[in-house]
């Protein structure tokens, strides 16, 4: 009973400094946007005066606030879906192509390893109508080069292509790894009964990685929720506010309009969103998790 005690001692000793460090690191910032977006604060005198919930009537008043956060919402659910779909097919087909070996995973996860600034300045180079390899493929069958990036109604498009292609990845290796794991006497058994194609794997092949596919979505949404990088490299919010994301508009308020209480209120705001914007996600990838394990 002694050791037993004294174990549980050591381990709490040995973890403590883990545990303060992550405290000190979520906790301090998340007190400071607590403190700022209920005072007048600037980026060089913060919490000159408490104003209560002055900031948060300001921001939730203020369209294009509330257009950034609709647009923020519709632009993760639109990512995270093409990533999710292009990510299991494309998992599925090299996993049935066994001949394809390491070469072609590993180019297939090249996009992972590229930083997003080197991402959004590749993409911005493809969508230039003067020379652009899109306007370039466009040209030899006779088409006007379009100019993505400078039109309202396709720039937010153009962005989400090139998070597409540096996320879905993503998906692609964690559904992989899933199908790798799958017991093959199964799939076997299952082909001897007469199923084949998307017989197969809409009755075998997906319920068994169910669960790694919400997981899947989840990061993946969560990813796409806080999208800035891009929207900073290829059209800084632009044309208009065709593609400011909340995020981009955070930076905006606070580092060139300085005012860190409004910044912090909008913060709070977007923590709402995403929060109820992920729990069904999150609840769903935990139930469909839950049923593999138990048919496990």
């Amino acid at each position: 009973m002694a050791s037993s005690l004294a174990e549980r001692r050591a381990g709490r000793l040995f973890v403590s400094p883990t545990v303060l460090t992550l405290l000190v690191l979520g906790a301090f910032p998340l007190l400071f946007i607590l403190a700022a977006a209920f005072t007048d604060s600037s980026l060089g005198k913060p919490f000159k005066e408490f104003t209560g919930a002055d900031n948060l009537a300001t921001v939730l008043g203020n369209a294009d606030v509330v257009a950034s956060l609709s647009r923020t919402v519709g632009y993760a659910v639109g990512t995270t879906a093409a990533s999710v779909v292009l990510g299991v097919v494309v998992a599925t087909a090299v996993h049935q192509a066994v001949r394809s070996g390491a070469v072609v995973r590993t180019l297939l996860l090249l996009p992972l390893i590229v930083p997003p600034v080197v991402v959004g300045t590749l993409f911005k180079l493809i969508f230039n109508p003067a020379g652009g390899l899109l306007a370039t493929v466009l040209g030899f069958v006779g088409i006007p080069a379009p100019a993505p990036l400078s039109d309202p109604g396709l720039a937010l498009g153009a962005v989400m292509v090139a998070d597409i292609w540096e996320w879905t990845p993503l998906v692609f290796i964690l559904v992989f790894a899933a199908l790798l794991g799958q017991d093959p006497s199964i799939t076997e058994a299952a082909r001897m009964d007469g199923a084949h194609g998307w017989k197969l794997f809409a009755a075998v092949t997906l319920p068994a990685i169910a669960g790694t596919i919400a997981a899947a979505a989840f990061i993946r949404l969560v990813l796409a929720l806080k999208v800035f990088d891009l929207v900073y490299i290829m059209t800084a919010g632009g044309p208009g506010q065709s593609t400011t994301t909340t995020s981009y508009l955070i930076h905006q308020v606070a580092l060139k309009e300085f005012d860190i209480g409004r910044a912090s209120a909008i913060t709070l705001l977007l923590a709402v969103v995403v929060t109820l914007v992920t729990l069904p996600a999150a609840g769903l990838a935990a139930r469909l998790r839950r049923k593999e394990e138990a048919a496990a």
